[in-house]
């Protein structure tokens, strides 16, 4: 198959993803979305007879822009622009959980300083500041006092992009030092591995610690779900063990990464994590030709 790698920065993890392809013998079109301009009436030749896209941009505005072109030109993208939309945004993230029905921390979005203090009052103390696009754990805060809640939001509200403005709070999840992520392609996981640090936040980017996670009914049921409730694709779907369910939900899924980095899980695992996304890639091409040729 061509396969199309769009990417504003080789990382270890496309570099993964790219020998992998080219070792199986495929055809490999590596796009730099900064060398390009889109037109919206025709299709880029960059993208002309591609089997299949992997979007890769590391910045989300690309991200959601390459998705909406390539599915404007006809060309299957994974993953498709409706799965990066819900998936950057991270009260996007949470109304599609919780429409779902999937467990999920209690949030709120708050447009002023003043309601978001309220918001932050109603869960009261430590609850948890995010922005609502980013990634590695980056501008999180755990909010342990008023002081620091209102030094917090006056700091938000003075930084000048229109997203510090959106107050995205939640409930602060008591929990092991430690978080899941598990890899997942249409719900179904590939791996998983535990992250665990002293620090509350324990993203790999923050330098916490990694093993593999022998995922549960439970947990594979949860991931499945969380899958379909943002449109199924490649994802990285982080959750947190409830640290005293009272016979509820062992779970709860966070977020839900939707140009997911894998470098950290294929150093945690045994498993081949980059031949298993390629297993995945190559099911789906010949799954929609098959609908071609049916059709």
């Amino acid at each position: 198959m061509k396969v199309g790698v769009c990417y504003s920065r080789i990382r270890k993890d496309e570099k993964l993803l790219l020998n992998e392809l080219r070792d199986r013998g495929h055809e490999v079109e590596k796009i730099d979305v900064r060398k390009l301009t889109f037109d919206v009436a025709d299709t880029h030749e960059a993208f002309e007879d591609l089997d299949i896209v992997v979007d890769r941009c590391l910045a989300t505005s690309r991200s959601l822009y390459v998705t909406r072109f390539a599915e404007s030109y006809g060309v299957p993208i994974v993953n498709s622009h409706e799965t990066a939309d819900v998936c950057a945004d991270k009260a996007k993230n949470s109304l599609a959980l919780e429409d779902a029905g999937v467990p999920t921390p209690a949030t709120k979005v708050a447009f002023t300083k003043e309601t978001a203090l309220e918001a932050i009052e109603s869960f009261g103390y430590p609850c948890v500041i995010k922005p609502v696009v980013g990634s590695w754990g980056r501008l999180m805060a755990k909010i342990d006092s008023r002081d620091a809640a209102e030094a917090i939001l006056e700091h938000k509200a003075t930084l000048g992009h229109y997203e510090h403005k959106v107050f995205y709070v939640q409930e602060y999840v008591d929990k092991p030092d430690r978080d899941i992520r598990v890899l997942a392609t249409d719900g179904e996981p590939i791996a998983g591995m535990v992250r665990s640090s002293d620090h509350w936040i324990t993203n790999a980017a923050k330098g916490a610690t990694t093993d593999v996670f022998e995922l549960d009914e439970q947990a594979r049921a949860l991931v499945a779900r969380a899958s379909e409730a943002v449109g199924g694709g490649l994802l990285g779907i982080d959750l947190m063990e409830i640290a005293d369910p009272e016979g509820g939900d062992r779970y709860t899924v966070h977020e839900i990464n939707h140009t997911v980095e894998f470098k950290a899980l294929q150093e945690a695992v045994d498993i081949d994590v980059p031949g298993a996304v390629v297993d995945w890639l190559e099911a789906k091409v010949a799954s929609e030709a098959a609908e071609v040729t049916s059709g």
